[in-house]
């Protein structure tokens, strides 16, 4: 065994001999100039780019096969400014053809392209004439089959700009393979780049590079990947008349918020927007996308449905979602019609960038959603926002145990927002849509709220002091509370100036309410307001300030008995916590003691009228008056002393 070994390896060791002597004679005799000529014809054959070298070239042999371009420039035919230029261009040579003297190029590797695509307003662009050549050389039975299967770009930088729209974008710190090996119809790219801050990977591959190149139907499988956004599609591509895909798209990010800011797109107002991810079958045509079989999450909320987008100059978003439970706490966390930690208004300006750059149309809806503390059941919500306009529409929501049904429109001119608000509730539980809506929490009850709104203003304190429209309330079986009516009736048609202890206890129940109320310049003027209960009625005229949050209203209350008493009252302070006492002057009138006394002060008759009425009242007018004396001086005080006692 040992002889055959050595016999076997001679001849071996002389082919390698004779094999490292080839090369170095072909190193000494290789016709440079023939090499380089060969290698650049193999590269405008290939791809229609002429080469421009404008710097040294380096030719090897050993230890590697190669020839080396510096400061290198490619352009195609008709183009004067060069499409790509390249610091170092390589090209890797075959060996064994090199040893026949026949030059062919393995692959090529681009140090520090420049890479530079324009794309015209028809579409064309001026890499198109390189497209055209490489689906011509690749096709079978090809007269210039290309020769080389892969290139390389190392720390590349691209530069694209779009003539119709004037978009630009930069790529920095490319690192890409491009391969399409000659034994395959496939064509696969990977890599890294730097985008907008941020370092990407992507990955894209064709199953029928040729076709795809041509225009024709082929496999498609595409990767993005970065800290902003993931993105991955996999179907098939065509380009006959306009680029179309078809497969299974799938997105995800960890803020949608910095994913849109991160890809340029318009970001919505603050608040929610964080965690996102779809998943949908998708259809490609054009600048559309439409999207079947949607499965989408935003902030913790899961939806199901359909989803169209289009970007023809400006972007128009359609949905059709429906949802088992949806929570828009989020998306108002950060709206507060009021100022944290006070009654007043917030006076922060509104942000309504997000109107002006994107058309929505989208039904939704939801067998349970939540909005801040507000709990609604089975809700079907449509939005449309064009043109700058805002309009969203409750077809039906089950909400404070009732229904709900209205409008709600935004308009910007500028940076001041146009509103206007149309709602009806039906038989809803008055306390708790009265708090919410409106920050009033005496009333209880069940009943109907009709709203019709109109505000313009920058803040919500603008927009409540341009307040107008009219407001209305009928309402059964419930309670005001704050006073107990019928108590403080009885006690005080007993005894007019006993006081009326705490006239801010209690509640007041009555069997029908009615509240109509007009808004003008954010002042509310009571129409009708009427209060019936089953022991005793209140009426209130007057008005409340919305802007200020207060009330200066004037009403009766009368006992439902035989006696018919009535008394005045007034209700003044903030809305949360008003201010309710009896007339006072009503109140001295029903005093048969008081009341001589306040009309002989309002006759201001002087000093003789007033101790007239002092003597009617104490009853010393009775008895005949005696002479100066001490004894009458002391019945004259005395008389005085029992007037203030009373």
């Amino acid at each position: 065994m040992a002889q055959g070994m050595k016999r076997l390896g001679t001849p071996i060791a002389a082919l390698l001999g004779i094999a490292l002597i080839a090369l170095v004679a072909t190193s000494w005799l290789i016709n440079r100039d023939a090499l380089r000529k060969a290698v650049e014809a193999q590269i405008r054959d290939v791809t229609g780019l002429e080469l421009n070298v404008a710097g040294s070239i380096d030719i090897s042999v050993l230890p590697a096969s190669y020839i080396s371009f510096h400061d290198v420039g490619l352009k195609g035919g008709g183009t004067s400014d060069p499409a790509l230029h390249v610091d170092v261009l390589t090209a890797n040579l075959r060996l064994l053809p090199l040893l026949l003297q026949r030059f062919e190029i393995a692959d090529l590797t681009l140090l520090r392209p420049r890479i530079h695509v324009s794309l015209k307003p028809d579409g064309e662009s001026n890499w198109t004439p390189f497209i055209q050549t490489i689906a011509r050389t690749m096709k079978p039975g090809a007269d210039n089959q290309v020769s080389f299967s892969e290139i390389r770009i190392q720390d590349g930088l691209l530069n694209y700009e779009d003539a119709a729209t004037r978009a630009t974008e930069k790529f920095e710190d490319i690192d890409l393979s491009l391969a399409w090996p000659s034994i395959s119809r496939s064509f696969a790219a990977t890599g890294q780049f730097d985008w907008r801050g941020e370092r990407v990977d992507g990955s894209i591959s064709f199953s029928d590079f040729v076709a795809a190149l041509s225009g024709d139907r082929s496999g498609l499988k595409a990767r993005i990947a970065s800290a902003p956004l993931k993105l991955a599609f996999d179907g098939s591509v065509a380009n006959r008349t306009s680029p179309m895909m078809e497969g299974t798209l799938t997105i995800d990010s960890p803020s949608l918020r910095n994913a849109l800011r991160w890809t340029g797109q318009p970001q919505p107002a603050s608040g929610g927007f964080g965690r996102f991810a779809l998943k949908a079958r998708a259809n490609v045509v054009g600048a559309s996308i439409a999207l079947t079989n949607v499965n989408v999450e935003l902030d913790g909320n899961t939806a199901e449905g359909v989803m169209t987008y289009a970007n023809n100059g400006r972007q128009t978003l359609q949905a059709t979602l429906a949802a088992d439970a949806l929570d828009f706490t989020p998306y108002i966390s950060t709206f507060r019609l009021l100022a944290s930690g006070a009654r007043d208004w917030n006076r922060q300006l509104f942000d309504l960038n997000g109107l002006s750059t994107t058309d929505l149309d989208m039904r939704l809806s939801a067998a349970r959603l939540t909005v801040g503390p507000t709990k609604l059941g089975r809700t079907a919500i449509g939005a449309n926002l064009r043109n700058g306009t805002l309009a969203l529409s409750v077809g039906e929501a089950q909400v404070y145990g009732g229904i709900a049904k209205g409008s709600f429109g935004i308009a910007r001119t500028d940076s001041v927002a146009d509103i206007k608000a149309q709602f009806q509730f039906t038989d809803v539980d008055l306390q708790a849509c009265a708090t919410e809506l409106f920050g009033l929490n005496k009333l209880s009850g069940r009943g109907n709220i009709n709203v019709s709104l109109l505000a313009s203003g920058s803040s919500p304190f603008g927009l409540v002091q341009s307040l107008d429209g009219s407001a209305t309330v009928t309402g059964h079986d419930g309670a005001i509370s704050g006073f107990n009516a019928e108590q403080l009736l009885k006690r005080l048609e007993r005894r007019p100036l006993s006081g009326g202890g705490n006239f801010r206890s209690g509640s007041t129940p009555y069997d029908k309410l009615t509240i109509a109320v007009k808004f003008s310049d954010g002042i509310a003027t009571a129409e009708d307001i009427r209060v019936e209960g089953p022991t005793a009625k209140i009426t209130l005229t007057g008005t409340a300030s919305v802007p200020t949050r207060e009330y200066d209203m004037k009403g009766v209350a009368s006992l439902n008995s035989s006696s018919g008493f009535e008394l005045p009252f007034v209700v003044q302070g903030p809305w949360d916590d008003p201010l309710i006492f009896p007339d006072p002057e009503s109140l001295i009138r029903r005093s048969p003691a008081s009341a001589p006394l306040l009309d002989m002060l309002k006759d201001r008759k002087g000093s003789d009228a007033v101790r007239s009425a002092i003597e009617r009242i104490t009853g010393a007018g009775k008895r005949p008056a005696p002479a100066e004396s001490p004894t009458a001086e002391n019945a004259k005080e005395n008389a005085k002393e029992n007037a203030k006692s009373n």
